[in-house]
């Protein structure tokens, strides 16, 4: 298994280099072809009027949005042009989940930036929660303060879920490339951490099996810290440069609703989180 086409998502309100900077690197490692991709849709105002001027505001609006689209097109040929087998360029004037999540067949991994601390305009970007809940692909979310794709250090947020079996399984590639790998697994209230460290050391042997050298980690119970601080000790202790983990929702709406831990993980600044859903 490897990744032979790497999809980068560029937002139009957002920088872009941090998240054109791993799409590159992904694309160096596994000799890779990388398709950009940006969508955006003109939203209207809250007092919008009517009419002839009404059309006027539309036109130039949509004319603001090819104008930034083109420039994104720039940005993306001159950071991807040298680094990768091959560069594809795709944009329209759409809601951008819906296009996205329609592109995403053509890849084997998304990358895509984190949320902005704004308020999210479901017309200028797509959402990394929605992107991640619904592509069926690997997604991997790329602070903004990141400036490469270090793979010398990966850490496993394990839970014995099928989502977590899933992003073990598609980060296989870049696990293979690591130099140190921890599979981590937070015993939570009600559970045993000797059948914590069982699996652990089951995904352990599995990863070996596939020429992967990973150790377990699996600290003692701490009421006084939750899940998500005590993953974030364990990525600082070991240096992660990628956290992977699986993505879960909550209830019938979950595309929208996420799990605390998959929150966290979207919302961190620190590291690139591989997602899989």
């Amino acid at each position: 298994m490897s990744y032979a086409t790497v999809m980068v998502c560029l937002a139009l309100d957002q920088p872009n280099e941090a998240r054109l900077e791993a799409a590159c690197g992904i694309a160096e490692r596994f000799d890779a072809g990388v398709v950009g991709i940006a969508a955006s849709q003109f939203s209207p105002p809250l007092y919008f009027t009517s009419g002839e001027q009404a059309q006027n505001l539309i036109d130039q609006g949509q004319a603001a949005l090819k104008s930034r689209m083109a420039e994104l097109e720039a940005q993306f040929f001159g950071a991807a042009g040298k680094r990768a087998r091959s560069v594809e360029w795709r944009s329209a004037i759409d809601v951008p989940v819906r296009y996205l999540l329609q592109q995403a067949r053509c890849a084997d991994i998304i990358v895509s930036g984190g949320p902005s601390d704004a308020f999210s305009d479901p017309f200028l970007r797509a959402s990394p929660k929605d992107l991640v809940m619904q592509a069926g692909r690997p997604l991997l979310v790329v602070p903004d303060t990141v400036t490469l794709l270090d793979l010398r250090s990966m850490l496993v947020a394990w839970k014995d879920t099928p989502e977590a079996r899933r992003a073990i399984v598609d980060s296989l590639p870049l696990l293979r490339k690591a130099e140190d790998v921890t599979i981590a697994e937070i015993v939570e209230t009600d559970d045993s951490r000797p059948e914590a460290i069982s699996r652990a050391r089951d995904v352990v042997a599995w990863l070996s099996r596939h020429g992967i050298v990973a150790r377990e980690r699996v600290p003692e119970k701490n009421g006084d810290r939750d899940v998500a601080a005590q993953l974030d000790r364990i990525a600082a202790d070991v240096g992660a440069g990628v956290i992977v983990a699986g993505a879960y929702g909550h209830s019938r709406f979950r595309e929208l609703v996420l799990g605390g831990m998959t929150q966290h993980l979207i919302t961190q600044t620190a590291r690139c989180v591989l997602l899989s859903h």
